[in-house]
């Protein structure tokens, strides 16, 4: 059982690529929808979250974690894996160096939560990977709300993400990491906008790939169970409005837990 968590939906994007890489591996999603965003949380909080998922997972049989969250794995991945040094852990970052290798204007951005803006980890990925390259962090705060209401359309909201995404197109950005698993949802907004300047850089799939390498169980019955910590008749009901209606169909409704 491999054992995938966020605060909430955005997670689905690295769930479903996994499933597609596993299509035969049993899967538990776990939202913690009842403190959904990280984003804007302090990190001690951010880091009890993490470490009690965890060990929730892991005692109910999932040999193998993935946080689907670059938020949590920013301020708490290190701390998961020593609390758990038998068990693969996952983490999701930022393509920060997959950006720093295809800029052809040697000008890149990400659009990050609050959290992950502040977080020494991010610092290191860009100093690591991308010194070469003009970086350009932006804080998008409430976009991954937006996600979690479902709530991604609307002339406002189209306005407030140009507001944040054309100065740095105009400053040469051609490379947009999307460095929340929320923002994965919102490529239908943002691909028509960047298209033709810049190319949207996701993870997702690389962090499948991570997984299959690890050692994520290829044999399994293709079981999908989901947690949430809150209001779980959402977490089920939001998969197909967010295109992964073909995940509905192997997972029966989520099941409220209060780790």
């Amino acid at each position: 059982m491999i054992g995938v968590f966020d605060s909430g939906l955005g997670g689905l994007s690295v769930l479903a690529a996994i499933a597609r890489a596993l299509p035969s591996a049993d899967l538990t999603y776990f939202a913690d929808t009842a403190h959904v965003p990280y984003g804007d949380k302090h990190d001690d909080f951010i880091r009890g979250r993490v470490l009690t998922i965890g060990r929730h997972l892991v005692a109910q049989g999932c040999r193998m974690l993935v946080v689907a969250c670059n938020t949590a794995t920013a301020h708490a991945v290190t701390e998961l894996r020593h609390a758990h040094p038998g068990i693969p852990v996952v983490g999701v970052e930022p393509g920060v160096k997959p950006a720093a290798q295809g800029t052809q204007s040697g000008r890149i951005a990400v659009l990050v939560t609050e959290a992950t803006a502040r977080s020494e980890r991010l610092r290191q990925l860009i100093r690591t990977h991308a010194g070469h390259v003009a970086v350009r962090v932006q804080p998008c705060p409430g976009w991954a709300t937006r996600v979690e209401t479902l709530n991604l359309d609307g002339a406002e909201f189209a306005a407030e993400i140009r507001a944040k995404v054309l100065p740095l197109l105009d400053a040469g950005v051609d490379r947009i990491v999307l460095g929340c698993t929320h923002y994965a949802f919102l490529k239908p907004v943002l691909e028509p906008l960047v298209r033709g300047h810049a190319e949207l850089v996701d993870v997702a799939d690389a962090v499948a790939r991570q997984v299959v390498r690890l050692g994520g169980e290829r044999e399994g019955h293709a079981q999908l169970r989901l947690l949430a910590t809150a209001r779980p008749e959402r977490l089920h009901a939001a998969l197909a409005p967010l295109g992964l209606g073909w995940l509905a169909e192997r997972a029966a409704n989520a099941t409220l837990v209060t780790p």
